[in-house]
């Protein structure tokens, strides 16, 4: 009944709209809303204050991500957008109201609170999305820089005393990621450890007694390396020798003690939780699961247990591991959904956030020995709900078993066949997953769209084999002939009208968007692409200097010759005289991985040949709109594209900008 209500609502705030539209003088235009001032907005119509009226509840929703433990307040500190933008908050304790420690315009991106005395509040921010991300010191609300305006500086690693810290840094020279260690309490202690040369380097933990650190090296998403460093030496040696075959590492820690202990795929398709032998660097397996990843772990100071979260075909399954016995120690069972920020506090509560389809992030904890769970924060009260989505599995043209999310408007409220957008995730090392859906909950519950977000190959989460299967100019429009075996189920749906269908996504699912616009002409009516890439060698000589190598592991190099042609030929920009749908566009000014002329060039190539393209650009934003203001814009100008191009009821009485 709740749900069937929110539908009803909808449809008479749409029948208000309609009525006062038709009451209005000949030629009068209704109320529109602005865009923000750091948006150009070009061949976008004037977008109808009623629109902000019906989607409110839903750009209202909030999320609280767990960021860590005080140990003296036993609070927690988490992230959350309660206002323009996300901030550091502390929550004293269950249910009680976050208190700001933040107060910049700019979105913090993480924080840490010293470990053993908790004196210091540490956050990580960047300047309108430009990714150049600086440490500070949280002082009284104000943020001290504890890295200068240089570089980009990340990964943030206490010792275990809380006395000093490691990050890395590229200020050096823009590109090399090399290894510091200070005491943030006094900036001037700033030393180099390591001066990093390929790959991105950065610290993964420290020895109990702070002598030693791991170190991780990351090449690429199925190639990166553990090592450790002997901090008075600077002594550095691989843990685990290179072999034939690629393997990777992902979260590693030690253990009581000197133990390491990693996540890694060696001599597997699939990661899993290992011991690291000091002798021979080999891995032992230590978790019982074999068919899907683990995540992430993390260890409980005393050294009992550890805590990991495996990914189960997208939904979060938290375990834990009798250190002393090797054994499996029974865990709490928490809803389904997607789990985050993993954390054991001094005194041994687990903490986590915990993302539903019915419910954004939330803080949850639970003592290991009663598995009794609390929570924390209570970010969706009030908001409209989700919808669980159904899993939906096809095989390829090769044989390949690909699956995607399916979200469906309720049938009682949207009888017969729906319009449907299939969403793409970015990466292309991503992966759709059953979290919230946030402001798109409202184009399933309002509009009666249905979603569907395809796991192409390539995508994470299915192994390391599925994941290079896209690898190279030559293999990636494999990714593409996907979607074909999705359109060909979706089709036969009879839930779902193959009249009315579009396409979206953003960043590589920007460029599998217009991709998918070209191969699939007759199936999509229109497509929004979201910081896209629409050119493959002008991203890539246009992305940042840091991660360029990175991208040609993933795409190809647009210096060799041959790889160069393939590219060009595969480029959506090359071939934009087949895309006949209509397109909206988004773009972040200060974008340093898909530079924003990626989204220039495509909308005038389509403009010169008549093509519609609106175009969406935010002088004070990156790799997507993180301030409230521009993504609230951006979804309704999206309402408004969807409800023209696929539903067919946009009013078009309304002003052209």
């Amino acid at each position: 009944m709740k749900e069937r209500s929110v539908m009803v609502r909808g449809w008479f705030l749409a029948g208000l709209a309609a009525l006062a539209a038709s009451l209005l003088p000949h030629g009068a235009h209704a109320a529109a809303v602005e865009a923000p001032a750091a948006l150009t907005v070009s061949g976008v119509p004037a977008v109808p204050a009623t629109l902000m009226e019906q989607a409110k509840p839903y750009l209202e929703y909030r999320s609280a991500r767990l960021l860590g433990w005080h140990p003296v307040r036993r609070s927690v500190l988490i992230g959350a957008r309660l206002d323009d933008s996300r901030q550091l908050y502390e929550v004293a304790a269950p249910g009680a109201a976050p208190r700001r420690l933040t107060f910049g315009e700019e979105p913090v991106l993480a924080g840490e609170f010293a470990p053993v005395s908790g004196d210091v509040t540490l956050a990580l921010a960047d300047r309108q999305g430009d990714e150049q991300y600086q440490i500070f010191r949280v002082d009284g609300g104000r943020m001290v820089s504890l890295t200068g305006e240089d570089g980009r500086n990340l990964g943030i690693r206490w010792t275990a005393d809380g006395k000093r810290i490691g990050y890395s840094t590229t200020r050096r020279t823009g590109l090399d990621t090399d290894l510091h260690i200070m005491d943030p309490r006094d900036p001037a202690t700033d030393k180099l450890v390591m001066e990093g040369r390929g790959g991105g380097w950065s610290f993964a933990d420290f020895s109990a007694d702070g002598k030693r650190a791991l170190l991780y090296n990351y090449i690429s998403v199925a190639i990166s390396r553990l090592f450790e460093i002997d901090l008075e030496t600077r002594q550095l040696r691989a843990l685990v020798p290179p072999t034939a075959e690629p393997f990777a590492f992902g979260s590693a820690r030690y253990g009581p003690g000197g133990r390491i202990l990693a996540v890694t795929d060696f001599g597997a398709e699939h990661r899993y939780l290992a011991e690291i032998d000091r002798a021979t660097g080999l891995p032992r397996r230590l978790n019982p699961e074999t068919g899907w990843s683990v995540e992430d772990f993390r260890v409980d100071p005393e050294g009992r247990f550890l805590v990991y979260v495996v990914n189960e075909n997208g939904l979060s399954r938290l375990r834990l591991l009798d250190l002393a016995t090797g054994r499996p120690r029974p865990a709490p069972a928490l809803p389904g959904g997607v789990i985050s920020g993993l954390s054991v506090a001094p005194w041994g509560e687990v903490g986590v956030s915990l993302s539903t389809a019915s419910s954004p992030g939330d803080v949850w904890s639970f003592d290991p020995d009663r598995l009794d769970l609390t929570r924390w924060t209570e970010s969706g009260a009030g908001l409209p709900p989700g919808v669980e989505p159904e899993i939906v599995t096809v095989e390829s043209f090769d044989g390949l078993a690909v699956s995607g999310l399916l979200y469906r408007p309720d049938p009682a409220c949207f009888p017969g066949p729906r319009p449907l957008a299939m969403i793409f995730h970015g990466g292309p090392e991503g992966q759709s997953r059953p979290g919230f859906l946030g402001r798109s909950n409202h184009m399933v519950n309002e509009l009666g769209i249905a979603l569907f977000f395809p796991n192409v190959r390539g995508s994470t989460g299915y192994g390391k084999r599925f994941v290079a299967l896209d690898d190279g100019p030559f293999r990636r429009e494999d990714a593409v002939r996907d979607v074909g075996a999705f359109l060909k189920r979706l089709r036969r749906d009879p839930g779902i009208d193959p009249a009315r269908m579009a396409v979206s996504g953003a960043s590589y699912g920007g460029y599998m968007t217009l991709a998918s616009l070209i191969r699939y002409p007759k199936d999509f009516r229109a497509g929004v692409s979201i910081v896209g890439i629409s050119d493959f060698v002008t991203f890539l000589e246009g992305t940042g200097e840091y991660r360029r190598d990175l991208r040609r592991l993933e795409y190809g190099d647009e210096r060799d010759p041959a790889e160069r042609r393939k590219l060009k030929a595969i480029s959506p920009l090359t071939r934009a005289h087949r895309i006949r749908a209509p397109l909206l566009v988004v773009s972040g000014a200060n974008d340093p991985r898909v530079p924003p002329s990626e989204a220039d060039q495509i909308v005038a190539a389509l403009r010169a040949r008549g093509g519609t393209a609106w175009h969406v650009a935010a002088a004070d934003e990156g790799h997507g709109f993180e301030k409230k203001p521009n993504a609230d814009y951006q979804f309704l100008a999206t309402v408004l594209f969807w409800q023209r191009y696929l539903l067919g009821t946009a009013p078009d009485t309304l002003a052209s900008r």
